[in-house]
């Protein structure tokens, strides 16, 4: 299609594409991580002082993805991160600066991957514990719920833990993710064949030493596994 064509087009009712009024777009990340045994959200302040996760309007001939990674590496600091689309908050008045779409991405990152100085506010199941701006907490709420989903299929599909660990240490893991308490012996039931021992044993704790564990390549939990953890 020419530019003139493009100049020229018109839909049924006779008007040009510039006709229609544009909502402005943004992109939002929700990068979650475990720090002291409790999921939690990296956010950035604002210059109000309010809460906000890292986020962007779109740039002209900018992809969401590209527009996300800036967000990332200019509020947060954060560089080569991966992260995945959501969903998209389309809600009239979720910005009360104006039409605002905004594309809403999720990324699980080890605490150790994020700035040292990062601020992270503890998730309480899906709740996040401080006021956020706009409509983030949302968005928060549709992050856990997919690292929810995407744990309950594999195991530790983020690599939030070592390359290698105990059966307690991913158990309690998963008891962080679904915030819930889960019986160790149905725990170990669930994902010892996506599993397979080292042969090592660990050395840290003052406890018994316990064997040690790796992911078992692309194994699956067992299609059950999404009600044990959510039950």
């Amino acid at each position: 299609m020419t530019s003139k064509a493009r100049t020229d087009w018109r839909d049924a009712d006779g008007k040009a594409l510039t006709d229609y009024p544009r909502p402005s777009v943004a992109v939002d990340v929700a990068v979650l991580t475990v720090h002291t045994g409790r999921l939690h959200v990296l956010v950035v302040e604002r210059p109000d002082g309010a809460l906000a996760l890292p986020g962007s309007f779109l740039r002209p001939g900018e992809r969401l993805a590209e527009a996300a990674e800036r967000a990332l590496s200019t509020k947060a600091r954060l560089v080569g991160a991966e992260f995945h689309q959501l969903s998209m908050f389309d809600a009239p008045d979720r910005d009360e600066r104006g039409w605002v779409l905004s594309m809403a991405h999720g990324a699980t990152l080890r605490r150790d991957a994020l700035p040292p100085d990062a601020i992270l506010v503890h998730v309480d199941g899906r709740t996040v514990t401080a006021p956020l701006a706009f409509d983030h907490a949302a968005m928060v709420s549709r992050a856990v719920d997919d690292v929810r989903a995407r744990y309950a299929r594999g195991v530790d599909p983020s690599g939030l833990l070592a390359d290698t660990f105990t059966v307690l240490e991913l158990r309690y893991l998963y008891e962080t993710v679904f915030d819930r308490p889960l019986p160790k012996d149905s725990f170990r039931r669930l994902v010892i064949d996506a599993i397979e021992a080292t042969g090592q044993m660990s050395r840290s704790g003052t406890g018994r030493p316990a064997e040690l564990f790796r992911r078992k390549g692309d194994s699956e939990l067992p299609a059950v596994a999404a009600r044990i953890l959510t039950d």
